[in-house]
């Protein structure tokens, strides 16, 4: 029986594309995922976001060496299950800045596009657990809630940054961006809120819709011009089968996985796929080119105290955390460990922020992460706006082959630049005074301080080292040597 719709892959899109289209009775749809589904327990705990940066539910896939930066190559986590990226990452709810939105519709005419067009559909998605006003809205399927589990230190990491002058920001989907305080997450009861679990789970019972996972998609079938199906396997060593479309196929494969199929298929520059043996069947030069990427360069400090999570890795630590999770939704489990953060300025003239900090409760959270032998915390920054482009190629015709990622980091001296510049600013927040653990584990913010040590006293955290990695949700393994 042939279907209406083919969706490959069951990330974020896949999973709101086969919920809205299934929605009509009259589309037969089909999802198809070359990776498992989230039976994991770790995904749905907001702290198991550490375990998936070592590899579980992924492709482990790597960059290409980077010329710019002594050939390092950097371990480049992409999503291999149901729910994509949602159910895997640090569930941080941005939306990205409202002035990127309005100059794609005003300097590159993509009518439709300006900020106030596409809010109403952030709203629709949001289930969000705060906010109902003219920037959030609460009856849509995806959860959004407040941290459930902060720790005294991002106060002192607020303070810090105000003592800087930026600004303490409630809301950085809101009216404004820039400043710092608490992401919003997609949790909802202190569990992972993925697009498997807000779009999928409540319609797998739909007869239109049907879900395949581990399946390989090896191929779009061209007929005549047109897409009219895609090849498959579905078992490691079996033969390839072709499903049809009868309307569209849509590929929703992600940033690398999209164009990887797109070339597999002979859909892509034509030159470059002669020369992997692919034959060429719509000459299409743009397919993998203009990646855009950006990296996060972290400071670790050593904290004055037990001032973090790191400690809950001792064996007891960790029951206790296990049942404070099971019993009363609270503690470490509960948190995301990145859940703290802001947005700021690299270059002053920007017309909007061009860094955005991550605040780590702890060191050695994600992969390739020094782990400090005392408690620590971890700051990184990320340059949000790099002028460097790179490519997406294929290493062979073989499907199964790993797909040739290359960021091209810092091709552009800018970046390199504005990404030292935002490191030094993490780096200046570490060392003010208010940001000190030991005075910030003592008092609540609300009240007058109770510290029995005068604050200006006090050491603050000293940086230990630097690391870099890259992003989106791709971990470096290197120490880079400032």
């Amino acid at each position: 029986m042939m279907t209406d719709y083919i969706i490959v892959g069951a990330g974020p899109a896949g999973c709101v594309l086969a919920n809205r289209l299934s929605e009509d009775a009259s589309n037969s749809v089909l999802l198809l995922e070359a990776g498992g589904k989230d039976w994991h327990p770790l995904i749905h705990m907001p702290a198991g976001f550490a375990k998936m940066t070592k590899g579980i539910a992924s492709w482990g896939w790597s960059t290409v060496p980077q010329k710019n930066m002594k050939d390092r190559v950097f371990w480049y986590t992409q999503a291999k299950v149901v729910g994509g990226g949602s159910s895997i990452n640090a569930q941080i709810y941005t939306r990205g800045n409202a002035r990127d939105y309005d100059a794609w519709e005003k300097e590159e005419g993509l009518a439709g596009w300006g900020y106030r067009d596409v809010l109403p559909y952030f709203k629709r998605a949001e289930n969000n657990q705060r906010y109902a006003n003219d920037f959030h809205g609460d009856q849509g399927p995806l959860g959004v809630s407040n941290p459930i589990s902060p720790l005294p230190i991002c106060e002192a990491y607020f303070r810090a940054g105000q003592e800087m002058g930026i600004p303490f920001n409630p809301d950085f989907n809101g009216a404004s961006q820039e400043g710092v305080g608490y992401y919003q997450l997609t949790q909802k009861d202190a569990r992972r809120s993925s697009a498997s679990v807000a779009y999928l789970k409540p319609i797998r019972t739909r007869k239109n819709l049907a879900v395949r996972t581990d399946v390989l998609v090896t191929r779009i079938v061209v007929e005549n011009g047109r897409a009219i199906g895609v090849e498959i396997v579905d078992k490691p060593g079996r033969e390839t089968n072709i499903l049809r479309a009868e309307r569209e196929v849509i590929v929703s494969s992600g940033a690398i996985g999209s164009p990887k199929l797109l070339m597999q298929s002979g859909i892509g520059p034509a030159d470059h796929l002669k020369s992997v043996g692919v034959t060429p069947v719509h000459d299409l030069p743009g397919v993998g080119s203009n990646m855009q990427d950006h990296l996060d360069l972290f400071v670790i400090a050593e904290c004055t105290g037990d001032h973090t999570y790191d400690n809950y890795a001792k064996l007891h630590r960790t029951a206790w955390a296990g049942l404070q999770y099971l019993l009363l939704k609270k503690g470490p489990v509960a948190s995301s460990l990145f859940e703290t953060g802001g947005f700021w300025y690299a270059d002053p003239t920007a017309a909007s922020p061009d860094i955005q900090f991550h605040l780590g409760l702890g060191s050695g959270i994600e992969a390739g992460v020094e782990k400090l032998r005392n408690p620590g915390v971890t700051l990184n920054s990320a340059f949000l706006r790099p002028r460097s482009r790179g490519t997406v190629r294929l290493k062979s015709a073989d499907p199964a082959d790993h797909p040739l990622i290359d960021p091209n980091y810092w091709s552009d001296p800018y970046d390199r630049d504005m990404s030292i510049k935002g490191l030094r600013l993490a780096r200046e927040i570490m060392r003010r005074r208010r940001f000190n653990p030991t005075c910030c584990a003592r008092c609540c913010p609300a009240l007058p301080c109770r510290a029995t040590t005068n604050c200006s006293t006090m050491p603050a955290a000293v940086p230990r080292r630097i690391i870099i990695r890259s992003a989106p949700a791709a971990w470096a393994m290197t120490t880079w040597p400032w």
